[in-house]
């Protein structure tokens, strides 16, 4: 009889730490890995049509934490098809793990972004469970809608979300506005990978 299966405990994946990873693996080694990878799993997604393939990705980060996907992706260039997945599961992860107060800040931002607040299609008003199942939604739309439309989605969260953290976390100075920089840089580099894509360039 084979042994079960010793099921690990999710890493959480808050909005503090999305700001600090940078990956652990050597990209020269990690690089063919996470372009096969990446390509299986957007391969995948996108050729069947079973709902419930589509929950599984989506949901992988919950029971299976956040750290092996880093391990794979994390270090791959931004604008390739690993790098944007990462961001992708990344944002999901970070949304999952603290709703509360990126919904604050999503709420914060918004009339001064109005457009981008438009594009990430949060439902009104934005609240935990509204960002929570934008997130979801985004992350889902990857495999059944335009892969382009998912990045750029959450990019227009993360320019929101940017905004609204520094109108409301002023106090907090420089973490503050580093941080609201690493949500504007991930933004700039999910709209790049969404025009790679569009030019069938993203791998």
């Amino acid at each position: 009889m084979s042994e079960p299966r010793q099921h690990h405990k999710p890493v959480k994946f808050s909005p503090e730490i999305f700001d600090q990873q940078e990956g652990g693996m050597d990209p020269a080694l990690a690089a063919e890995v996470a372009h096969v990878t990446a390509a299986a799993v957007v391969s995948r997604g996108r050729a069947v049509e079973d709902p419930d393939v589509h929950r599984r990705l989506v949901e992988f980060t919950d029971t299976e934490g956040l750290d092996g996907l880093a391990a794979l992706w994390s270090d791959a260039p931004p604008v390739s098809l690993p790098g944007a997945l990462w961001r992708l599961y990344a944002l999901r992860s970070a949304v999952q793990a603290d709703p509360v107060r990126l919904s604050r800040w999503f709420v914060a931002g918004r009339g001064t972004a109005q457009v981008a607040h438009v594009v990430a299609g949060v439902a009104d008003p934005p609240g935990a469970e509204e960002i929570r199942t934008m997130a979801d939604t985004i992350l889902n739309g990857a495999w059944t809608g335009d892969f382009d439309v998912a990045l750029e989605r959450f990019a227009a969260f993360c320019r929101v979300t940017a905004l609204g953290r520094i109108k409301l976390e002023d106090h907090e100075g420089l973490d503050a506005v580093r941080g609201a920089r690493k949500l504007e840089r991930t933004a700039e580099d999910l709209e790049e990978a969404a025009n790679a894509w569009r030019a069938g360039t993203l791998d």
